[in-house]
């Protein structure tokens, strides 16, 4: 089976390699570090399989594929490193998905579901997955966070607070805390407003789960959530909770 890769980072590149290694009737026959380039690659090398990430300079995973056309593409997996790609995939029941990062028995996976099913099939759910993927935002009731090898569906009735560390961003809910790869801001823009509420530069709260509001010093304010944690409100953001609903 020839192999295309199509990814911008070239750290995730070398990962895939070294993983795909493990399979001696995998043939690695390019990489590309944009969607351009792989639409040109695709064309030329007549891969019969290609790991595509969705976000790349040029043209996106969406557009390599639209470009190509569906009865021209060849059976794909896509990757990446954001979960409200990989959720809206899962549930158009793409090919597979591959949630950044990864490991050998993740992919093992993905390589056995392509191995498995016809082509016609496999281009089916990928023109399903883009429909999926191509829709307009809505909100949403859970999300999909990485949990060791695998992914869990998180309620988001379930998160009490969402903050920011480093490039990641920590979901606190009952039963523990799980990091996800993403800005803080672009998990904000995919959470209903009337729940979940920006209250400082680096966190946001699911007012649901307030149960009290404390006067604290500089006019900020002291967040009591139902599960005990403190949160800290900046007074920048008081305009942003509705109180009485805590």
């Amino acid at each position: 089976m020839r192999v295309l890769i199509a990814d911008d980072e070239e750290l995730a590149r070398r990962r895939l390699r070294h993983l795909l290694a493990a399979h001696a009737e995998l043939e690695l026959v390019a990489e590309c570090e944009d969607g351009r380039r792989a639409c040109e690659q695709i064309d030329t090398m007549r891969p019969d399989l290609v790991f595509l990430d969705v976000d790349m300079p040029e043209l996106n995973g969406l557009q390599v594929v639209e470009s190509i056309g569906l009865a021209r593409m060849p059976a794909t997996i896509f990757a990446t490193a954001y979960d409200h790609y990989a959720l809206a995939a899962f549930d158009a029941n793409a090919v597979d998905y591959l949630l950044k990062p990864f490991e050998q028995e993740r992919l093992d996976r993905a390589l056995a579901k392509v191995q498995r099913l016809p082509l016609p099939e496999q281009q089916a759910r990928v023109g399903a997955a883009m429909s999926a993927l191509q829709k307009p935002a809505q909100w949403g009731e859970r999300i999909l966070v990485p949990c060791g090898a695998s992914q869990r569906m998180l309620a988001l009735a379930d998160i009490s607070c969402i903050a920011a560390e480093g490039n990641y961003v920590r979901l606190h809910a009952e039963g523990g805390s799980w990091l996800l790869r993403d800005s803080l801001s672009a998990v904000q823009g995919r959470l209903d407003p009337q729940t979940f509420r920006r209250v400082h530069r680096s966190h946001i709260v699911n007012l649901a789960h307030v149960a009290k509001v404390l006067p604290w010093l500089g006019g900020d304010a002291l967040l009591m959530m139902r599960d005990g944690q403190r949160w800290r409100m900046s007074r920048n953001y008081r305009d942003a909770l509705d109180t009485e609903r805590c």
